[in-house]
């Protein structure tokens, strides 16, 4: 049993990079267009429309797995900044002061930080053809001109 959810593991850590990007960009989307039922920040407040700038950024980013490590470190980064100086001198705990999301987003993007894309990603598909560009003969890499 354990040989198979293993061998699933890439997949649901695919699966679970998908949905955390797609959230984190329908927030950043929210913030800046006033779309999903939000209201619009105006350009260049501190801290909400840098926010939702790298929302609307690494968002994209963490969903293809493109620079997966990177995007979800400074995602991870903003969401801890946004629960300590803006959630939790409100109150202690997020239930209290409204900072599951930026607590969940932070923890999960620290995930991503550690174990990366996990399958679907388009990080793999270039650590593969790296690999297979490292794997061919010398022969075969030098150009033959006429």
């Amino acid at each position: 049993m354990t040989g198979r959810l293993n061998s699933a593991q890439p997949y649901v850590l695919g699966l679970f990079r998908i949905v955390v990007g797609l959230l984190f960009t329908c927030h950043g989307a929210a913030s800046l267009f006033g779309v999903l039922g939000s209201s619009s920040i105006p350009a260049g407040t501190w801290p909400g429309w840098y926010a939702a700038m790298i929302q609307l950024i690494g968002g994209p980013l963490v969903l293809l797995g493109l620079g997966t490590r990177a995007a979800a470190f400074l995602a991870s980064g903003s969401m801890a900044y946004a629960y300590f100086k803006v959630h939790q001198p409100a109150a202690l705990w997020p239930m209290e002061n409204g900072g599951e999301a930026s607590v969940m987003f932070c923890w999960a993007f620290l995930l991503l930080v550690f174990t990366g894309s996990g399958a679907f990603g388009v990080d793999r598909l270039f650590a593969r053809r790296a690999s297979a560009g490292a794997e061919r003969p010398a022969a075969e890499k030098t150009p033959v001109t006429a």
